[in-house]
């Protein structure tokens, strides 16, 4: 029975391969394997690693990382990178998979990936090929696919730019993104359902932002959010349902101000740490748009035929549908932005919008491959150039 291990830090990404490693534990040729790190075992994050044992999954090993009484800087962020690789190299000793999944680009998961293909460990890397500018999150997915063997990417642009980057062709898989999957496979709530949970009101007034550090450029988290704030402020018929940010150098200044604006507005403003799957994509379903700059704007939004303000350069250079509104960070650009996006011209636009990212029955072409690839073949990698 083949052993895959699936490697997760946030509960953004736990979202994305809840139906893969659904399908990996149900199989008879497969075990699945848990390894849970970062933001998934800190308080201030949520504790997230309880909704994956919620949903049926056993951890197998968890590998805390955060120092919750440092700094909230680079340096911090480096000793979580230097703690999580020590982790990783420990859990792949003694659970010895036949194959590591990965998603994305996060700074943890280059860690998982850098101890998998020092203990010669087959990869599988989902996502690939994109280019985010504004955070060093592009660096880091670039480097993943490097030490990966294979490679599902969710367009055939990502694709095409794999291949690019010397993978052979007949290793990169162009499969969808799993969370556009997820809106059509998951039963969400319904609006009355949704609304009690969260104990808030949705209408078409309503905004569900998720703002992260950028980690790149001259940009502060501070400044940035003052400036977004400010803007919120101005645009008091709007309801916001905050989400909180990432564990990025920087997102303490951040959950701060959100903290702030919500106590001073708390007649229409909410925040959470985290939804759930289910949850988040409910609430995102009953809202008018999204705005902030975290990729779900780009991924799975356009699919509810709803308007995305992306804010700032963090996702520059990742496709985007045409209900995908950019701005920049400075709280006049976000006003006008607001008023794009909110306006009957543009709603309409949304609901008709192609999203470029949807592929039928990503999770499993997925697993098809990842569960039957002749494994022997990948612990060599050839360059394929051009």
């Amino acid at each position: 029975m083949r052993k895959i291990c699936v490697v997760t830090g946030t509960r953004a990404e736990y979202g994305l391969l809840s139906r893969l490693m659904g399908m990996i534990k149900d199989s008879d040729q497969t075990q699945l394997q848990v390894i849970v790190t970062n933001m998934h075992l800190s308080q201030k994050y949520g504790n997230t690693y309880q909704e994956i044992e919620k949903d049926g999954f056993t951890i197998d090993c968890k590998i805390p990382i955060i120092d919750q009484n440092a700094e909230d800087n680079a340096v911090t962020t480096v000793k979580s990178m230097a703690t999580a690789l020590s982790g990783f190299a420990e859990a792949y000793n003694t659970l010895k998979p036949d194959l590591v999944v990965v998603l994305g680009d996060r700074y943890e998961i280059l860690a998982a990936a850098t101890a998998a293909l020092i203990e010669r460990i087959p990869i599988a890397h989902l996502h690939g090929g994109e280019v985010t500018e504004g955070a060093y999150d592009d660096a880091i997915r670039h480097s993943i696919t490097k030490m990966s063997h294979l490679h599902f990417t969710s367009t055939e642009e990502y694709r095409n730019r794999v291949i690019q980057l010397g993978e052979q062709p007949d290793r990169v898989f162009y499969v969808g993104a799993p969370g556009v999957e997820n809106i059509k496979k998951f039963p969400l709530m319904s609006k009355e359902e949704v609304e009690e949970s969260v104990n808030f009101k949705l209408d078409e007034n309503t905004i569900l932002v998720t703002y992260h550090p950028v980690t790149l450029g001259d940009h502060t988290a501070g400044k940035d959010i003052k400036e977004f704030l400010g803007a919120l402020e101005e645009r008091k018929d709007l309801r916001v349902f905050f989400t909180m940010p990432n564990s990025d150098t920087g997102s303490q200044a951040i959950v701060d101000a959100i903290n702030e604006f919500v106590a001073n507005n708390s007649d229409r403003a909410i925040a959470y740490k985290s939804l759930g799957i289910k949850r988040y994509l409910s609430v995102m379903k009953y809202a008018g748009a999204v705005v902030g700059n975290s990729s779900s704007g780009l991924l799975e939004v356009p699919s509810f035929g709803i308007p995305t303000l992306n804010i700032g350069d963090r996702q520059k250079g990742r496709m985007a549908a045409d209900s995908v509104y950019n701005c920049e960070t400075d709280k006049e650009s976000i006003l006008k932005g607001l008023d794009v996006i909110l306006s009957p011209a543009f709603k309409k636009k949304a609901a008709e919008t192609h999203n470029p990212y949807e592929k039928a029955n990503t999770a499993e072409e997925i697993f098809k491959v990842i569960s039957t690839y002749p494994l022997e073949e990948l612990k060599q990698k050839h360059f394929y150039d051009l």
